[in-house]
C-alpha cells in the first residue's frame, strides 16, 4: 500500500472510529446506571466524559510506552508548546467534549455527529480572526453553507422541545470548543517542539485531571463515579475510550501523510458513519432531510478548509504532504 492510500485509510478510519465512539456513548448514556434518577441523568454526561478521557489517557500511556516514549509527554508539560496544548485540552475536553456528550444525550448520536462536523469550518474562521489566516471567497461560501444547513437541520418546523433546544445549545458549545482547540494546538505545535502523539497524551491527561479535581467535585459527582467503577459499564466505557483514542491516533497519522486539510476533510466523514451506524445498531430512522442536510454540512466544511487546488477533485490526493 503506497503512502497516499495509507493516508486515505488513516483519515477514513479516524472518522469511522469516532462514529463508533459517538454511537457507543449514546448506548452508555442509556444504561440504567446513568438513568436511575433525575440527579444521575444530569451528572451522567459529565461522569461518562471523565471516564472517557481518563481511560483514553491510559490507552495513550500504553501506546507511548510501546513506542518507548512513556515519560516524554510529561517532560513537555512545562515547555511553551506544552502550555498551549494544555490550553487547547481545556477547550477540546471540558468544553468541547462535554458539549458533545450532552448533545448526544439530548439530540442523539446521528444528529449530534452531523452538526458537530462543521467544527473544521469554524476552526478556519477562528484561524482567520486570531492567526490572520486568509480565507478565499470560496472558503467563506463553504462556511456559510455549513452554518446555513446546521440551522436548517436544527429547525424542526414546529415548537422544539426544551430538550431539543438544550441539545442544540450544547452542540454549538462543542463546535466552539473543538474549533478553538484546533487553532490553539496549531499555534502551540508550530515550532515542532512537541509531536502530535505527545500532544494527544497531554490533551487527554489534562482533560481528565480537570474533570477529576474541578468539575466533578463542583457537582458532587463522585458518588456516581464510585458506582460506575463497580459496574460492568466501566468495560463498555473503556471500549468507547479505546475507539476514541484510535480515532485521534489515526487522525494524526492522516495529518502526517496527507496534510491537515485533507485529513480534516476525511475525518469529518464521522458524521456520515454515525448516521449509518445509528441506523444499523440503534435502528434510528434515516430521513431524506437529515441525510441531505448532513451531506451539505460536510460539503461546506470541506470547501471551507480547502485551497483553490484542493477544490479540484483530481488534485485531492496528489501530494503526500502539504506545508
Amino acid at each position: 500500500m503506497n503512502i497516499k492510500n495509507k493516508g486515505f485509510f488513516f483519515g477514513m478510519f479516524s472518522g469511522f472510529t469516532w462514529a463508533v465512539d459517538t454511537v457507543l456513548i449514546g448506548i452508555v448514556l442509556s444504561k440504567t446506571i446513568f438513568t436511575s434518577t433525575d440527579t444521575v441523568l444530569f451528572l451522567a454526561p459529565l461522569v461518562s466524559t471523565f471516564f472517557h478521557d481518563m481511560l483514553s489517557s491510559l490507552w495513550m500511556m500504553l501506546y507511548m510506552a510501546i513506542r518507548g516514549e512513556f515519560t516524554v509527554p510529561f517532560k513537555k508539560l512545562t515547555t511553551r508548546s506544552g502550555r498551549f496544548v494544555m490550553l487547547g485540552a481545556l477547550l477540546g475536553g471540558p468544553i468541547g467534549m462535554t458539549g458533545y456528550v450532552l448533545a448526544v444525550k439530548y439530540l442523539g448520536p446521528s444528529l449530534s455527529a452531523s452538526i458537530s462536523a462543521v467544527y473544521p469550518a469554524i476552526g478556519a474562521f477562528f484561524a482567520f480572526v486570531i492567526l490572520k489566516d486568509r480565507l478565499t471567497i470560496k472558503n467563506w461560501i463553504g462556511l456559510f453553507i455549513s452554518i446555513l444547513f446546521i440551522f436548517l437541520l436544527g429547525f424542526t418546523g414546529g415548537s422544539p422541545s426544551p430538550s431539543y433546544i438544550l441539545g442544540f445549545s450544547f452542540i454549538l458549545l462543542c463546535i466552539f470548543g473543538w474549533g478553538m482547540e484546533c487553532v490553539i494546538l496549531a499555534y502551540g505545535m508550530k515550532d515542532d517542539e512537541i509531536s502530535p502523539e505527545q500532544a494527544l497524551q497531554i490533551r487527554q491527561l489534562v482533560s481528565a485531571v480537570t474533570y477529576g479535581i474541578l468539575i466533578l467535585p463542583i457537582f458532587n459527582a463522585y458518588p456516581l463515579v464510585g458506582e460506575v467503577f463497580k459496574s460492568s459499564e466501566l468495560f463498555l466505557i473503556a471500549g468507547v475510550a479505546f475507539s476514541g483514542t484510535a480515532s485521534y491516533v489515526f487522525y494524526y497519522k492522516a495529518i502526517y501523510t496527507l496534510g491537515p486539510t485533507r485529513a480534516m476533510a476525511l475525518n469529518i466523514s464521522y458524521a456520515a458513519w454515525a448516521i449509518f451506524l445509528s441506523f444499523l445498531i440503534l435502528h434510528t430512522p434515516i430521513t431524506a432531510k437529515v441525510l441531505f442536510f448532513s451531506i451539505m454540512i460536510l460539503v461546506g466544511s470541506v470547501i471551507t478548509v480547502a485551497n483553490q487546488d484542493e477544490l479540484k477533485w483530481m488534485n485531492l490526493f496528489r501530494n503526500r504532504k502539504t506545508a
